[in-house]
């Protein structure tokens, strides 16, 4: 059975969240994402820390902290769930309610541009909005989902009473328009990028099917894949466009603002 969410206080617990969180990256010595020391020193600073047990497991958890400007924004530094049983949405919801309950108006988080589901989830499911592209964010990454590659990340900005939003947390996902002009800035042409055009209003960019899967089988094509998104998704946002949806759980809609 799988109990709500709620905020984890114990050393017991940070272990625990630890586990988990190692069980899903499998990372390097050393390379955990968050340690047991920390996450008490975060939880006993009045930070968020919180987590979903499923018959006596732990099953998701999440940690975030405080972040400029103070009072107004929660940072979601990590955050690992089982797949396919709603805990990750369960989580995100929790989170927002412990930071409306604060008086704290937005959370952002990073991830990676070229995870298709994590772009789904994101930007559909959660109703929040990619405003950043931040290359190599983290260097080199050893773990084993991240083999190496190139740390790109997104940062995503929830902002918690947002129509969009609160439309999400009544699970009615966010489905975008595309329009008859739209251009493609990058396509997927038998799973190789393929740019195109980036000058017309509406811009569609394409991720791979499964990045995680194509760094173990073709590293080289994986690393095409970075490049290409990094310089048309990336640099699009850096000449002042927006990410406004992700199409069909493909690719993404980016619009110019006049």
């Amino acid at each position: 059975m799988t109990a709500a969410p709620r905020e984890l206080h114990s050393v017991q617990e940070f272990e625990d969240v630890f586990q988990l969180f190692d069980d899903i990256w499998h990372p390097e010595p050393g390379g955990a994402p968050i340690s047991v020391e920390l996450m008490r020193a975060l939880s006993h600073a009045g930070n968020y820390v919180a987590g979903v047990y499923e018959d006596g497991r732990l099953a998701g958890a999440s940690v975030g902290f405080l972040a400029a400007p103070a009072g107004r924004v929660l940072h979601s530094h990590v955050t690992g769930a089982a797949a396919g049983r709603g805990i990750g949405f369960a989580l995100k919801t929790h989170q927002r309610a412990w930071a409306l309950e604060r008086g704290i108006e937005r959370i952002t988080w990073t991830y990676d541009p070229l995870v298709r589901r994590n772009a789904y989830f994101n930007l559909a499911k959660l109703g929040a909005r990619p405003e950043e592209y931040l290359p190599s964010f983290y260097g080199v990454m050893e773990d084993a989902i991240n083999a190496g590659d190139e740390s790109d990340r997104m940062l995503a900005v929830w902002r918690l009473t947002d129509p969009r939003v609160l439309a999400a947390v009544r699970r009615e996902p966010y489905v975008p328009v595309v329009p008859a002009d739209a251009a493609v800035g990058l396509a997927d042409a038998d799973g190789r990028p393929v740019p195109g055009r980036t000058d017309a209003g509406t811009v569609l960019v394409a991720v791979p099917e499964d990045i995680e899967s194509l760094r173990r089988t073709d590293p080289g094509l994986a690393k095409a894949w970075r490049h290409a998104v990094r310089d048309v998704l990336g640099g699009l946002l850096e000449e002042g466009a927006q990410v406004t949806g992700f199409h069909r759980r493909t690719c993404y809609i980016v619009e110019r603002t006049v």
